[in-house]
């Protein structure tokens, strides 16, 4: 991974192959903005003037490269857009300025950075939002290329920070910080970019658990024959229909003295066809990554591991790979899931909700404080959302609004959606204790339908967030800030930024 490091001395002055300063929109017309200062003195004051007739706009996003002929010791300035004038002090413009800043400079070996150079402890926090967004911005998915060709720039080997002063406590604490936060998105990354012949459930589980036993946590890994012996009915209906079989991952992180507990379930599917109920071939392909929410659980845990925070936190990850077979489970079937409750199929690609009460009902004999689950779950938080905003629903007013609270202050954003009691009505069934979907196949509040299920596996009493991230947490199109293609990490930086928070305030 790209090395992190913190430097106070003269941006001018520093041997790296790229300097980043940022600029922001005025007018249609490029400003230099947060540390371009010496840079402009360098230049003879002549900034403004080159950015102009390099057509540069300053908008969101824009990257402008300039060559200093000798005027500073970085032989390109990189000048990264920001957007309007106040989105200078914004840590999420920041962050996606650093991170398309980063991919624009693959092939530097060195880069220096001089954006959001004040004290992490003041104003919005810009020297963490600088760090996480150029740590972002390296990643590349290439395990699978056999020749990189002679066109491949490799990610920048080494940033270096900007700071008033190096040797502040404060500053060394937002670079640990974001390498370690950062390590854990793109562990997520490179799961959810795997391909699936590769990531079955037996191997993701035993992946996830060789990291987490070497992260120092406690590790416990259910094998068919446990779900079997255990109850765990929604899970095997799912899992059974394929020759690779389900798991149960659980992972657990006990400090001392810690007076909260939080519960995380993330979806597992190492690869969706829909089962009997089988999807179209379009687009298919891309459900590799029906696991981004089981990835995101497990990654957090190892950087909660790295970060210590002093509160209980405890994961359950189910895993299984819904294929149609001759063992597959099909629509009229009647699963009973852990805990007894007995649930009517009518649609096997409505699998993930399975997999997930199960856990769920797991989480909460635990009594935990928070109970957490994040999955890929329905194509209906695309269609009301889009790509970019979370679904969040559950029991508690509270959480919900901390949930989404922390999706903010990170540039992971979420939207609150209601669970009404006339869609949990239409789930009823007539042999069953409840349907799996809507009855008629009727896909009106289809995301809301994924959050009435689950809320049947949740326990009386217990403060139960679930996050809908189908669409975030997989980029199909073009590469944006710190966001490539494939997978995104969304939404690890939002329960981590959640955990600290419970961690200090309960």
């Amino acid at each position: 991974m790209t090395t992190l490091s913190l430097s106070d001395s003269p941006a001018t002055t520093l041997a790296v192959d790229a300097l980043v300063i940022g600029v922001h929109a005025d007018d249609g017309r490029a400003v230099p903005g947060p540390g371009a200062a010496e840079v402009d003195a360098a230049l003879g004051g002549k900034l403004a003037a080159i950015l102009a007739s390099l057509g540069a706009s300053g908008s969101a996003g824009e990257i402008t490269k300039i060559a200093t002929l000798g005027a500073t010791t970085a032989p390109v300035v990189v000048a990264a857009g920001l957007g309007k004038p106040e989105k200078a002090a914004d840590p999420e413009a920041v962050r996606q300025a650093a991170g398309a800043a980063l991919r624009a400079l693959a092939g530097s070996a060195k880069v220096a950075l001089s954006l959001g150079s004040g004290s992490p402890g003041s104003g919005n926090g810009l020297l963490r939002a600088a760090a996480e967004g150029a740590l972002l911005g390296t990643y590349q998915f290439v395990t699978y290329k056999s020749d990189l060709g002679k066109s491949y720039k490799a990610p920048v080997a080494a940033i270096t920070l900007i700071v008033p002063d190096a040797k502040d406590k404060a500053a060394k604490a937002e670079v640990k910080r974001a390498s370690a936060l950062i390590a854990a998105v793109q562990q997520t990354r490179d799961w959810v970019n795997t391909p699936p012949n590769d990531l079955r459930p037996p191997a993701f589980a035993d992946q996830a658990g060789t990291a987490a036993t070497k992260a120092g946590l406690e590790v416990e890994i259910l094998d068919e024959k446990a779900l079997r012996k255990g109850g765990y009915g929604g899970i095997l209906a799912v899992g059974t229909g394929s020759a690779a079989a389900p798991r149960l991952v659980q992972i657990r992180y006990r400090p001392a003295g810690a007076k909260k507990h939080i519960a995380l379930v993330g979806k597992g599917i190492t690869f969706d066809t829909g089962g009997i109920s089988i999807k179209p071939a379009q687009g298919m392909a891309d459900m590799k990554s029906d696991m981004a929410g089981a990835a995101a659980v497990i990654s957090v845990m190892l950087a909660v591991a790295a970060l210590k925070p002093k509160v209980a936190v405890s994961a359950y990850v189910p895993m299984a790979e819904n294929m149609p077979s001759g063992s597959a489970y099909r629509p009229g079937d009647v699963v009973t899931m852990y805990g007894g409750k007995k649930v009517e199929v009518l649609n096997t690609d409505a699998e993930g909700r399975m997999i997930l009460g199960d856990a769920l009902a797991r989480a909460c004999e635990d009594s935990p404080d928070y109970l957490i689950d994040t999955a890929t779950l329905t194509g209906g938080q695309v269609v009301a959302l889009g790509h970019r905003i979370s679904g969040v629903m559950g029991t508690s007013d509270g959480l919900l609004g901390r949930v989404k609270d922390a999706g903010q202050r990170v540039g992971e954003p979420m939207w609150l959606m209601p669970i009404p009691d006339e869609v949990r009505a239409g789930m009823d069934s007539a042999i069953a204790d409840v349907m799996q979907i809507v009855a008629g196949f009727d896909r009106g509040g289809h995301m809301l339908q994924g959050g009435a299920f689950l809320r049947e596996f949740v326990g009386e009493g217990v403060e139960w967030a679930h996050i809908d991230i189908a669409g975030p947490s997989y980029n199909t199109s073009a590469p944006y800030g710190y966001i490539g293609k494939g997978g995104t990490g969304v939404p690890i930086r939002t329960l981590i930024e959640l955990i600290e928070d419970i961690a200090s305030n309960g």
